[in-house]
């Protein structure tokens, strides 16, 4: 793994003009988040689903549940920006959210609701004009205004790094992926 177990695919970084081929590989990692998700945890046993990923770090199964909060509240900044001017999106503590008791449920729960909710979100991904995704929302913690397109990035980006956490728990389990 990285040195920094915490990023194991690095930070997102992009800068300049995204492309269209940018974006569609971008709504492309939406829409298969949920295929490789499941692939991911496929045939963990809810003891290996507990094991953290890294030491102090959340477990496999609160991930799961995290990317479905996580990604819920993205869909929701993008349907806020695409039918408000500049709307101020509200924060939420993820870390408070991964230790309430419903982040220890069993997570086909979570794996139906993402494969759902990243369906609909590919379809509004797919609806949206290149102007749509100049559109933004501000946040009031960073204090910075977020064009669409760059949070797509940053949500194709935030998939493939928590699905990299459980693989590579699996591999210093030397558990085969499903």
């Amino acid at each position: 793994m990285n040195m920094d177990e915490r990023y194991p695919i690095g930070n997102f970084e992009f800068e300049g003009d995204i492309s269209d081929q940018q974006r569609e590989a971008w709504i492309q990692d939406i829409e298969g988040l949920p295929g490789q998700l499941k692939a991911a945890v496929h045939g963990l046993s809810d003891e290996q689903l507990n094991i953290p990923y890294r030491q102090g770090g959340w477990t496999s199964r609160q991930v799961v549940h995290h990317i479905a909060d996580s990604h819920m509240n993205s869909y929701i900044r993008f349907k806020l920006a695409l039918t408000e001017e500049v709307p101020t999106i509200r924060p939420y503590y993820e870390d408070r959210w991964a230790e309430l008791h419903d982040s220890t449920a069993d997570i086909e729960i979570s794996l139906a609701l993402i494969e759902a909710l990243h369906t609909r979100w590919g379809i509004l991904l797919r609806s949206m004009s290149a102007q749509d995704y100049k559109r933004t929302f501000h946040h009031p913690e960073s204090g910075k205004t977020t064009p669409l397109e760059y949070n797509l990035g940053v949500y194709s980006w935030h998939g493939k790094h928590h699905v990299v956490h459980i693989t590579e728990l699996r591999n210093k389990l030397n558990i085969a992926e499903g």
